[in-house]
C-alpha cells in the first residue's frame, strides 16, 4: 500500500485540497479590497469583513497531520459522538457531529480498498436533526481486515459539498485522508457484529487517531 500518494499529503499552505473554489474568490476579494482602502477608505467597509472571513476559511479549512492511534477501527471525522445505535443487523452505529469549527477533512477508518463510493442525493437538514439520514451524502464501503465497513459523509444546513479523495478499487492506508465535507456535518461508521464501541455519546474524536472500538 503507497504511502506516498497525493491523498497522504494537505493541499497547499497546509490546506485541504479541494477548498479552492470557495477560498481563492474570497482571497482575491479581501487583496482588492485592502489595496483600494489605501485610496479612498471607504472600501475598508468591505475589505475588514472580506479579510475576517479568509482568516476564518483559512482555520475552517486548516488540514494537519496526524499519527494514526492504536485502535483497529479509528474515527474518520474530527468531532463529537452524537449516537451510538444498534442496527438491525447487528452491527453498531457510531455518528460523530462536525461542528463549522473541526477539521473537515475525513480519514479511512482502517487499511482496506475501497469497494463503493456511493453519491446520494438528498436533503439539508442540520446535522444534528435525528432526521438528516436523509440529507445529501457519499456512502463508503472498505474491504478490510474485519470484513466491509461501511461509513458514511452526510452534509448538513451549512455544508453542501462532499469531495472524496480516492476513487473505487484504491486500497487505503489506516487513517489515510480520503474526503472532505466543506464547512462541517456528519459522519457514521458501521461498526461490524460482535465489535463494541469505546467511545460515548458526548465524547470528542480525533481523526485517525481515536480509536472507535476496544481492539
Amino acid at each position: 500500500m503507497s504511502h506516498d500518494s497525493a491523498s497522504h499529503r494537505p493541499g497547499p499552505l497546509g490546506l485541504a485540497r479541494g477548498v479552492s473554489p470557495w477560498l481563492l474568490p474570497t482571497v482575491a476579494a479581501a487583496t482588492v479590497t485592502s489595496l483600494l482602502s489605501r485610496r479612498d477608505r471607504r472600501w475598508a467597509l468591505a475589505a475588514v469583513p472580506l479579510t475576517a472571513l479568509t482568516g476564518g476559511m483559512l482555520w475552517f479549512f486548516r488540514d494537519p497531520d496526524r499519527t494514526p492511534g492504536t485502535g483497529r477501527i479509528l474515527s474518520p471525522a474530527d468531532g463529537v459522538v452524537q449516537s451510538i445505535d444498534p442496527w438491525p443487523d447487528g452491527r453498531t452505529r457510531v455518528a460523530i457531529f462536525m461542528s463549522p469549527l473541526d477539521v473537515h477533512v475525513n480519514r479511512a477508518p482502517l487499511a482496506g480498498t475501497v469497494t463503493s463510493v456511493k453519491h446520494v442525493s438528498g436533503g439539508y437538514l442540520p446535522a444534528f436533526n435525528k432526521d438528516s439520514d436523509t440529507n445529501e451524502r457519499v456512502v463508503w464501503h472498505l474491504d478490510t481486515a474485519l470484513g466491509d465497513i461501511e461509513f458514511v459523509q452526510i452534509a448538513g444546513a451549512v455544508a453542501r459539498r462532499i469531495v472524496p479523495y480516492v476513487a473505487e478499487g484504491a486500497k487505503v492506508a489506516r487513517a489515510e485522508r480520503i474526503g472532505l465535507i466543506r464547512l462541517g456535518s456528519r459522519v457514521d461508521v458501521y461498526l461490524p457484529e460482535g465489535i463494541a464501541p469505546a467511545v460515548s455519546v458526548g465524547q470528542r474524536t480525533v481523526a485517525g487517531v481515536t480509536g472507535l472500538d476496544h481492539g
